[in-house]
């Protein structure tokens, strides 16, 4: 049974992807399609467009070098509240483009016992049972959403100040900024985890795929969902493939 929330997701679905496609080439699968792509960058840019402004309004070191940018310090103020706005309904979005891949299961919590030898690299292959998003990913997610949410809920009193009263929007001033740098925090793992942690993945959200190679190695049950075959095997064939073409 859809509700009205999947039915709306489902439609701007539609409509989006029906403006655009994505070309899977020849070893490679689709992971993202034109419609996730959207929501991402538009999440990535409202959310640099909202710090920035952020940090330019009320950080005196920064007010000079940023607020030229946003057109000068009153225009920065007027418009740091709608980038934040943007941010925060682009990433709704999300949320139900990627609820149901981003719930959490017992495979995410073995995969969390071992991070360490994740963040080491000690491993040629993910475990068989890291689906489409490993418990790393899920947890980053959901972690930016409460943030975003307390981002929101603190941004209201500081945009409407005569509204809430001076002690609300004091304390507002502190949730707002520690929500503000910890999604920061959070931007810029993501940033190295989707390039130099894991070469390949950046291309995820620019083209839309992804090889196969990078699939069976970061997401092995995904792979076999998406192909039918067994990612250990794969992996183990195609090392033979090189170490024939080596000695070849």
């Amino acid at each position: 049974m859809t509700t009205a929330v999947d039915r709306f997701d489902d439609e701007a679905r539609r409509r989006v992807e029906a403006h655009g496609r994505t070309t899977v080439h020849e070893g490679e699968l689709l992971r993202h399609p034109v419609y996730t792509r959207l929501l991402h960058w538009s999440v990535a840019i409202f959310f640099l467009l909202a710090f920035f402004s952020g940090f330019a309004v009320y950080t005196p070191w920064l007010y000079r070098a940023f607020t030229p940018i946003f057109g000068g310090g009153p225009m920065t103020r007027l418009l740091h509240p709608w980038f934040s706005l943007g941010f925060v309904l682009f990433f709704a979005l999300q949320i139900l483009n990627w609820a149901n891949p981003m719930r959490w299961t017992r495979a995410d919590s073995r995969w969390m016992k071992r991070i360490k030898a994740y963040v080491a690299n000690e491993e040629a292959l993910e475990p068989d049972d890291v689906g489409f998003f490993n418990g790393g990913q899920k947890m980053y997610f959901w972690t930016i959403a409460v943030c975003a949410l307390i981002f929101f809920i603190s941004g209201l009193p500081m945009w409407f100040p005569r509204t809430f009263g001076r002690l609300v929007v004091a304390v507002s001033y502190v949730l707002h900024d520690i929500s503000a740098l910890l999604m920061l925090v959070g931007f810029i793992v993501h940033l190295y985890e989707s390039t130099a942690q894991q070469p390949g993945t950046f291309q995820a959200m620019t083209r839309g795929s992804v090889s196969k190679r990078w699939a069976w190695t970061h997401h092995p049950a995904w792979y076999r969902d998406a192909t039918g075959r067994d990612p250990r095997a794969d992996y183990e064939r195609a090392l033979a493939a090189e170490s024939d073409r080596r000695e070849g």
